[in-house]
This record gives C-alpha cells, sequence and structure tokens, in this order.
C-alpha cells in the first residue's frame, strides 16, 4: 500500500532533478551560442538591437576585418599553442614528480617544503611581475616562448592538488615492489605512478591550458614583437582600436579563441571519466 507513494515521490523527484539539469545545462551553453551568434552579427546589430539567438549573414565581413588588422590571427594562434601546450606539459609532468617526491620519500624536510609550497600559492602574480620581468630581460627571454613555458615547472597549485589526490589513490606497496624487482625510480614514476594519476593530470591538463591559453597580464610585458603576441592580446588590441570597434570581429576572435579549449576538454574528459568510474568499482 505504501510502495505507490513512494514510486510518485521517486519519479516527482526524479522530475525535479532532469528539470533542474536542463534547465542549468541551457544556462550554462546560453553564453556560448550567443557569442557565437553575435560573430556573425554586424557591430550595428549588436549595438543597437536585443540580444539574438539566430544567426546573421555578417561572418565572411566580420572575418575579413579581423584578417584584415596589422597582426595576423594565425600567427597568434601558433603562438598560444607553443605556449599553452608546453606550459601544460611542464606544469603537469613535473607537479606530479614534486607531488611523488613528498608522498613517496620520507626526508628530513617534508613537511616544511610542502608548507612552503602552500606559502607561495598565496603570493599573487602582480607582486612578483616586476622582478620576473627584470629576471628575464638579464636573461635574455624576452620575447621569447619559454619565458612563458618554462616557469610552469613550479606550479604549486598543481603540486598541492597531486600531491592530495596521491594520498589515497597510491600504493606505496606497488612502488616498494617495483624496487625490488629493480626498477628505477624514474622508470616506476613513468610506468607505475603516471597510469594511476591519469584522472588527476588531465584534469589539471584542462586548468592549466585553460589559464595559459587565456592569459594576458604576462604576455603582455614579456611579448612586445607582433611575431610573438598570443591569441588574448590579438583579441585585446582589437577591442582598442581607438577609431571604431568592430564588435562582430571581437566576438568572431573570441569565438575562434574557445575552440581550442572546447577540444582539449572533450579530448580529456573521457580520462577524468575513467578516473571516476574505475574508483567507483574498487574495492
Amino acid at each position: 500500500m505504501n510502495m505507490r507513494p513512494t514510486l510518485q515521490n521517486r519519479k516527482q523527484r526524479n522530475g525535479i532533478i532532469y528539470a533542474v539539469s536542463i534547465i542549468l545545462g541551457i544556462l550554462s551553453i546560453l553564453p556560448f551560442w550567443i557569442m557565437i551568434v553575435n560573430a556573425t552579427r554586424s557591430t550595428y546589430q549588436i549595438q543597437q538591437q536585443a540580444i539574438s539567438l539566430i544567426p546573421s549573414e555578417f561572418i565572411a565581413n566580420n572575418f575579413a576585418v579581423l584578417t584584415g588588422k596589422i597582426f595576423n590571427p594565425y600567427t597568434g594562434f601558433f603562438n598560444s599553442f607553443i605556449i599553452s601546450t608546453g606550459a601544460t606539459i611542464c606544469a603537469v609532468y613535473f607537479s606530479t614528480l614534486t607531488a611523488y617526491a613528498l608522498v613517496a620519500y620520507n626526508w628530513k624536510l617534508r613537511q616544511p617544503f610542502f608548507t612552503l609550497i602552500l606559502a607561495v600559492m598565496m603570493i599573487p602574480t602582480q607582486v612578483i611581475s616586476i622582478g620576473f620581468y627584470q629576471f628575464m630581460y638579464r636573461i635574455g627571454l624576452t620575447n621569447n616562448h619559454l619565458a612563458l613555458i618554462l616557469p610552469a615547472i613550479a606550479s604549486p597549485m598543481t603540486v598541492f592538488f597531486m600531491r592530495q589526490y596521491m594520498l589515497p589513490s597510491l600504493n606505496l606497496d606497488i612502488v616498494a615492489s617495483a624496487r625490488i624487482d629493480g626498477a628505477g625510480e624514474f622508470r616506476t614514476f613513468n610506468s607505475i605512478v603516471l597510469p594511476i594519476m591519469k584522472p588527476a593530470m588531465a584534469t589539471q591538463a584542462i586548468f592549466t591550458y585553460v589559464n595559459s591559453w587565456n592569459s594576458l597580464f604576462l604576455p603582455m610585458i614579456l611579448l612586445t614583437r607582433k611575431e610573438y603576441y598570443t591569441m588574448p592580446i590579438m583579441v585585446s588590441l582589437l577591442k582598442g582600436d581607438i577609431y571604431k570597434t568592430e564588435y562582430g570581429a571581437v566576438y568572431l576572435a573570441l569565438a575562434l579563441s574557445v575552440l581550442p579549449l572546447l577540444v582539449v576538454y572533450f579530448v580529456l574528459s573521457k580520462y577524468i571519466i575513467a578516473g571516476v568510474a574505475l574508483g567507483s568499482v574498487k574495492e
């Protein structure tokens, strides 16, 4: 007798959950759709008319305006790709290696070193920007992609995340068994630890790639030649036209800038889902 109300309540609860999920999904997709639609509209339509959800026919004109500026957006894509890919690889690999040293080894200054990493996390980038620029200038790395790639090796936030993920996930007995079998430390790390850390590495790779791709402050300081400009710098210059701002071209540039981030997310998200599924059935 009590079974029917329970099923009805469950159906109502599931219906509410689905409705809320659909609404949140629409709200998440709506800004991206508006950006794509505005990329097809003219400046007059964007400024004078209301928000539209229907694409217009000015995308070819906006693309001509975008490619007709003094800089080349293809160069911006290439520079952003090189910097973001290099920074992501350095940050994820070396941060995982640092976290492994904090978890797998018992050395005297381990806890003070981890405390130092937490303290560095609290320092804003703007505070050290002047000293960082002077250092890069003295070693000749201004207008060089390496100035934005190599510092990613020291990524305190990524180290912290990797350590917290590794503590419950890494079985040190497996590491000890590999050492007994004669495997070197780097062989153990690359063959055993890295596969276990795939979900965490994929998550941090997404965050690091997005942050590096969208970075504007440090690239504007370190890169002063047009051939080294990244895509965010070019978009900011497009918005700063003193005569007229072509908002359609700006939205088109923003839409093109988002595409690589979506590709990176869809490529790496399967590793996150696989890691969650593996953890749900692990005994």
